[in-house]
């Protein structure tokens, strides 16, 4: 699930992200050789509206990312085009800035200059028709036709009132932040950096401060320390004359903290890095610091005081309480890691956040990254059976699963708005790819009813999703989108929350006033609404709460949506007609609470003109801003409620300074307005006054009035309309048909009630229809449409399940595993629920409510439980079963194995666990050159080798999520001699019974045997066994050289047995375990293997034959019968390990029981 602005970078996104921080911070992509000079910002710092891969990322409340280091102001270091910047960027009003910025390269025409024009820096375009167009605009001769539809230009060069201050000797320099308090101040301070992309880091700063709005500026590096290198820049959203700087962490790490708007710091040292701040929305000392090893501290003094909250919280996702939801304002929601890398959703107060004060909203943990605390509303997700699940706490109350339709099957989700108690998703669904559907919610955020299909998608620079989706500013249910019809992508707009949705329609005329042949629906209007390539911009499309009519935006004519040609237009009547009012891009910007635009085109070559519009862009007036054409780096308008200020960032060439030019616009309004300047605007759709359920009317400054507006009119007066069905839009369950009515989907059964209603109680019986949140309307239909109360009948139970709380149908033995019990439908209230575990345990309740949180229980035994559940409220029953696997961890696996086999002789192989018994379990089998494995539910097989030489053997055994296994070599033979060994007591005085002593010494034997004998080491195969008395047993092998002519006969392994005997008999075999400790190897008994016949049939012969060899072999067992009978070696000591592959051997043979096995060994060991 995640969490996403809309693609536009809609007015609320913006608000949000750049809030109270009164910042413009610009970079410029591929300036520095073929990558940024703009370093990798911090995870914190990434736009709080788009969503990365994998989880939620959101904006969160406004404000909610005040905190976030803005991205840079920057110019090329080298000779690099100045067109090669980032985006527009435009502040939402309030925000304390409007920025403005040159195009990215790939939307960028270059101009074919005319000679004269090309040498005064200004830039020509040609038309369709091969008109040349000082700076993309109609000619002179264009104005006379048809001047009432043409927009029109008045090409005479106007003066503006500006000032230029050089930035002197930071021309290096190719990052800046620049904050602007506004609201009637007059300081801006700017943090200039040289970021170093071949080092990653920044290798100089400077800090700027102007106290008469950008006239002059002073350096203050000698009071903030001339070695001091800054990195970040940060403003309280609550009170903008508290500054915090954060110094380099590779060079130190420290807080300079100012309260008074720069002029003075302080400063203090941090023991740990700081990725990212938040601020609290009220408290102004309130802060969050996230730091680079995952901790997340707290200060309630500015930063001057820090205390460690939480470990291993999740980038991101760290909130404040929200105000009028928490009672607690420091109050802290988290996201945390536990140990085993689980996710929980954690709550905790700023001061006082320990172990015992700790709480989790959400019972039992929820998927990575995924909680969102935004507004009146808790997300979270939980995926269980390989589907995703979204669950939604209204106002901190219990977390309720979010209801979409049944077959929506959603694979992902993201939450757009939460504005006006109403919660706004996009939801890819199983059948789609690039596109999203748009739902909307009910108050609490638990029932979804479908708003518009296909909306378009597409990926941010960050692989973050971004949705083409953009609310209006200043009217409530305003939204554009691009939705995509079969492979084209077309531009809807609703004014009524997404109920009704339709195209725009084209302007009549073009620019120049000739008519525009577009009718609906073949040809519309198109807009593009994603934010740009530059995640901290804009975007090409504009709107404003104080200018509630007026939407400017990029696009274009046509049956769908392209990415050439693309024109400016703007609507002044919230976009029921449009007109076009440029050929090219340009960043426009509102002054004078959107009385007055500004646009600047997108241009590689140096400017130094801008347009005026008085008049909601029906005509424009060239302006110059400075006397030598700028290369523009960015734009930043005066935050407050004139906006009439207005700073152009630039340079003039590639090397120089940082020229700051301030613009002042109050010189070209003749006075205030007055009242009389005024006239009144209805907002409406397509004739429609009624929007949202009520009819509003608007103060518009008069057109041909040139007069400052000031503080934003607003709306004159609003009133209520008659409700209609145009006002309600269907309930959960229910689909619009063609004939307009909300009819029950196919899926839905009308009849079903709350699991909450019993009988006595009342409901509230849906009637197919919902008012459309915010909606205003009164009267008319509103009480046949709204839902009725009804009496709660008696109903039987039926629907019930029980299921774990976190989906999975296991529980680890000696652990509470909570059981939920839910019920369809019936009357819960007088119902008695009865839960037998399986385990000989029953519990009994007298209705649902008491078990909402869930029944714990805990298991002391693994094993497959029965647990049933049975509900009965007089008027019938109902019953469940849930069979759960109770496990523990398994630890360790051993396969048991003998060491050497005889060939097409039976093996068996037994996976030995500690602990033994762990639950169910599944083994899957490797062996020989078998490349497809045997999987079983047994621990032990049975197979054949069909050839001589070494073979291994794997076992893997699944437990639940873990997987071990365990690998053993065994020696097939045809035939072989085995010998147990004994040693000189005091080597158990060094025996410390461990898999890699009992490896190593048995080289040591192997080695010791070769050299005492002179015996090949091919023919010797040792193996110390584990436990006390320290013994080992010995094989004699065949060997055949690699040629295949020499082969040892039985006769020949005989010769090496006696000489081995015969040696060990003389004490001649022996080797030194450590200086001054000398170890005697000692024999005991010898076991021939039989030869295996391998006729089909047994002739009188091999009869003969083999009674001779049953007699010989009565007789040795008579003569060794204090000794060692005829087979293979006797069972090892009751010490023996698992592991142990005698101990293995004589399972094989003599189907004994395996001993406990101890933790830590790992069977005997042998060398070849």
């Amino acid at each position: 699930m995640g969490k996403v602005g809309a693609g536009g970078g809609s007015p609320a996104g913006l608000s949000a992200l750049l809030a109270g921080a009164g910042l413009l911070v610009l970079c410029v992509p591929g300036a520095c050789g073929g990558g940024s000079c703009c370093p990798q910002l911090p995870p914190g710092s990434a736009p709080r509206w788009a969503a990365t891969p994998g989880g939620f990322v959101g904006r969160g409340p406004r404000g909610r990312a005040a905190a976030t280091p803005l991205p840079l102001l920057g110019r090329p270091l080298f000779a690099v085009a100045p067109g090669d910047r980032a985006l527009s960027l435009e502040r939402a009003p309030g925000t304390a800035a409007s920025v403005a910025m040159a195009p990215r390269a790939a939307r960028r025409r270059r101009s074919e200059a005319e000679p004269g024009k090309a040498d005064r820096g200004e830039g020509a375009s040609r038309s369709p028709r091969g008109m040349l167009r000082d700076g993309g605009q109609p000619g002179p001769e264009t104005l006379e036709r048809d001047p009432d539809k043409a927009t029109r230009f008045r090409m005479e060069e106007l003066r503006l009132t500006s000032t230029t201050f050089a930035l002197t000797g930071d021309s290096a320099h190719n990052q800046a932040m620049v904050h602007w308090s506004g609201h009637n101040s007059s300081v801006i301070l700017i943090l200039t950096k040289l970021y170093d992309y071949n080092l990653g880091s920044i290798t100089e700063s400077s800090l700027w401060r102007s106290t008469d709005y950008g006239t002059t500026y002073e350096k203050l590096n000698d009071k903030v320390g001339l070695k001091t290198i800054l990195s970040y820049l940060y403003v309280c959203p609550t009170n903008k004359r508290k500054i915090m700087l954060l110094t380099d962490p590779e060079i130190e790490s420290s807080l300079l903290i100012s309260s008074d708007e720069g002029a003075t710091y302080q400063k203090y040292r941090l023991n740990f890095y700081i990725q990212s701040l938040l601020f609290h929305p009220k408290q102004e000392d309130w802060i969050l610091a996230y730091s680079q090893d995952q901790k997340l501290y707290s200060s309630a003094e500015f930063g001057r005081r820090w205390q460690l909250i939480q470990e291993g919280v999740v980038p991101n996702r760290f909130y404040w309480s929200v105000m009028g939801s928490n009672k607690e304002p420091d109050l802290v929601h988290l996201e945390a890691r536990t140990i085993d890398g689980h996710s929980q959703y954690l709550t905790c107060r700023m001061q006082n956040c320990t172990e015992a004060n700790r709480n989790k909203p959400f019972p039992g943990y929820i998927d990575p990254d995924s909680l969102i605390v935004q507004d009146d509303y808790v997300f979270v997700q939980l995926t269980s059976g390989g589907r995703p699940h979204y669950y939604v706490s209204y106002r901190r109350n219990a977390f309720a699963q979010m209801k979409l339709p049944k077959y929506a099957l959603p694979k992902d989700m993201h939450v757009i708005s939460t504005d006006e108690n109403q919660v706004f998703a996009a939801v890819q669904e199983w059948n789609q790819n690039d596109t999203y559907n748009l739902y909307i919610s009910d108050t609490r955020g638990v029932y979804f009813t479908l708003a518009l299909e296909n909306v378009q998608s597409s990926r941010g620079p960050e692989g973050n999703i971004m949705i083409d989706l953009y609310e209006v500013a200043g009217i409530k249910g305003m939204f554009l989108a691009n939705k995509k019809i079969d492979n084209q992508v077309k531009t809807f707009i609703t004014y009524n929350k997404g109920r009704d949705w339709r195209l725009l329609q084209a302007p009549d005329t073009d620019l120049r006033g000739d008519p525009v042949h577009c009718l609906l629906p073949y040809c519309s209007l198109h807009l593009h609404l994603k934010v740009s390539e530059n995640p901290y911009t804009s975007g090409i499309i504009a709107s404003r709460d104080t200018a509630p009519s007026i939407i400017v935006a990029s696009g274009n004519i046509g049956s769908e949506l392209s990415d050439s040609d693309i024109s400016m237009f703007v609507s002044s009547d919230a976009g029921n007609t449009w007109r076009q009012i440029f050929e090219e891009e340009h960043s426009v910007l509102y002054l004078d609470q959107g009385g007055v635009l500004v646009a600047m085109k997108h241009t590689s070559l140096p400017i130094r003109h801008l347009w005026l519009s008085f008049d909601e862009g029906r005509s424009w007036s060239k302006y110059s801003f400075t006397s030598i054409p700028l290369f523009v780096d960015g734009v930043l308008g005066e935050p407050g409620e004139e906006t009439l200020i207005m700073t152009v960032f630039g340079h003039f060439s590639h090397r120089s300074e940082w020229q700051l030019v301030k613009v002042d616009y109050k010189s070209i309004f003749d006075r205030r307005c007055a009242e009389e300047d005024y006239r009144p605007w209805q907002l409406h759709s397509q004739g429609e006054a009624c929007i949202m359920g009520a009819k509003r009317v608007y103060k518009k400054r008069k057109s041909e009035r040139k007069c400052m507006q000031g503080k934003y009119a607003g709306a004159m007066e609003s009133e209520p309309c008659v409700c209609t069905e145009a006002d309600f839009d269907c309930d959960y369950g229910y689909e619009r048909h063609s004939n307009g009515q909300c009819l029950p989907a196919f899926w839905f059964n009308p009849s079903s009630l709350s699991k909450d209603c019993s009988l006595g109680q009342s409901y509230l019986n849906s009637t197919g229809y919902r008012k459309v949140v915010s909606n205003n309307c009164t009267d008319g239909v509103r009480e046949q449409y709204t839902a009725k109360p009804q009496k709660c009948p008696g109903k039987a139970p039926r629907g019930l399940r029980i299921v774990t709380a976190d989906g999975k149908l296991t529980a680890e033995q000696g652990h509470n595993v909570t059981l939920m019990v839910q019920l369809e439908e019936g009357d819960v209230q007088r119902t008695l629920i009865q839960v037998d575990f399986g385990d000989g345990v029953a519990v009994s309740y007298v209705n649902l409510s008491s078990m909402e949180d869930g029944i714990k229980h805990v298991y002391h035994n693994v094993g497959i439980f029965r647990v049933t559940v049975q509900v009965d409220n007089g008027l019938g029953s109902d019953s469940a079963v849930l069979y759960l696997h109770v496990t523990c961890p398994l630890e360790h696996v051993h396969l048991s194995l003998p060491f050497v086999t005889t060939k097409n002789k039976e093996v068996n192989a037994t996976a030995v666990l500690w602990p033994s018994q762990v639950g169910t379990l599944t083994y899957v089998w490797w062996y020989g050159n078998n490349t497809e494995p045997l999987i079983t539910l047994e621990g032990s097989i049975s197979f054949k080798f069909t050839s001589e030489g070494m073979n291994t053997i794997t076992v893997q055994v699944s437990a639940g999520n873990a997987i071990l296994q365990d690998t053993k070599s065994i020696a097939v033979y045809e035939e072989f001699r085995s010998l147990r060994l004994s040693f000189s007591p005091n080597l158990d005085d060094y025996n410390p019974d461990i898999p890699e002593w009992r490896r190593d010494i048995s080289r040591v034997i192997k080695k010791s045997l070769v050299e005492a004998t002179g015996v090949p080491g091919e023919h010797i195969l040792v193996a110390v066994l584990p436990g006390l008395p320290t013994a080992a047993e010995l094989f004699v092998l065949p060997y055949q050289d690699p040629t295949g002519e020499s082969k040892r006969s039985a006769e020949d392994l005989e010769q090496i047995s006696e000489l081995l005997i015969h040696k060990l008999n003389q004490n001649s075999v022996h080797f030194e375990l450590k200086p001054g400790v000398q170890i005697l190897v000692h024999a005991a008994h010898l076991t021939a293997a039989p030869l295996v016949d391998l006729t089909p049939t047994h002739s009188g012969s091999a009869m003969l034959m083999l009674l001779s060899v049953v007699f010989v072999g009565l007789a040795v067992f008579v003569i060794y019968k204090f000794k060692r009978r005829v087979a293979l070696p006797s069972p090892p000591s009751p010490s023996t390990q698992p592991g142990d592959s005698s101990l293995r051997l004589q399972r094989a043979r003599h189907a004994t029981p395996p001993s406990t096995p101890k933790r830590g060994s790992a069977g005997a060991q042998f060398a070849i």
